[in-house]
């Protein structure tokens, strides 16, 4: 039998096309691997309310269509949200989970905190500026001292293509996530992927997230930001490659 399949969820300022490198990668190692766009990036179409039941039952369509009934999941950032969301709904369609880069509730608990942040986060947007003229220094916020020069080229030009209805959209999305309580229900083999200089996804936290998680392994790319895929590509495709099993394995 063969390695399962490996699905790729990028965070909020990527796409499907941001983890091209890590698919060419991942299939030369002899796996299949698949990036998807979420709700409103790429060619997915944005639906008219930011939920998260929505955003997972578009993935679970997905897996249907390209006949995945058991995957390895790797998230990042908001992607490793929706991980967190799909394996809670739909525990048998994960069989090992990759959370890099991400975190199990999103900010503060009270709504005044959830406003104020969705206020500070669309003012420039609200004042005129586009996602092209935001991200380079939103990309720059997000990296380590020493980033990839081609990565974070990358990273610039996936964050200047997502919508702007699309990014206020996942905004909102990401002030509704709270999965802490069913961090002790994941029950299978599980990475958790922290950058030495993430700001967004501290290494505390993520330290704490993977020690709430029965057997998950903690790993820390030195050096590396919350972009870890671009930041410092080549160490997180060696974690990725170091945890999932071979293409011979179940």
């Amino acid at each position: 039998m063969t390695a399962e399949p490996v699905v790729l969820l990028h965070g909020i300022g990527g796409g499907a096309r941001g983890f091209a490198p890590e698919v060419a990668a991942l299939t030369g190692h002899g796996y299949r691997a698949v990036a998807w766009d979420q709700p409103g990036y790429g060619d997915s179409p944005l639906p008219p309310t930011s939920d998260w039941a929505v955003a997972v039952a578009a993935f679970i369509a997905f897996l249907d269509a390209q006949g995945f009934d058991r995957v390895t999941l790797v998230g990042h950032s908001m992607g490793g949200m929706l991980a967190q969301e799909v394996i809670a709904r739909h525990p048998g369609r994960v069989g090992r989970l990759v959370l890099a880069g991400t975190s199990p509730a999103f900010g503060g608990d009270s709504e005044a905190w959830r406003q104020k942040f969705l206020s500070e986060r669309l003012a420039p947007l609200d004042a005129g500026q586009g996602m092209a003229a935001l991200a380079p220094a939103l990309v720059a916020g997000m990296v380590g001292p020493t980033p990839d020069p081609d990565g974070m080229a990358r990273a610039i030009d996936c964050m200047s293509a997502v919508p702007e209805a699309t990014y206020r959209a996942s905004l909102v999305l990401l002030t509704r996530f709270d999965r802490r309580a069913d961090l002790g229900r994941i029950a299978v083999p599980t990475l958790v992927l922290a950058g030495e200089k993430d700001r967004n996804a501290a290494p505390a936290v993520m330290r704490r997230m993977a020690e709430a998680i029965p057997g998950a392994r903690y790993v820390e790319l030195a050096g590396c930001g919350h972009v870890m895929s671009f930041d410092h590509p080549a160490a997180f495709l060696a974690a990725l490659v170091d945890f999932l099993p071979g293409t011979g394995e179940m």
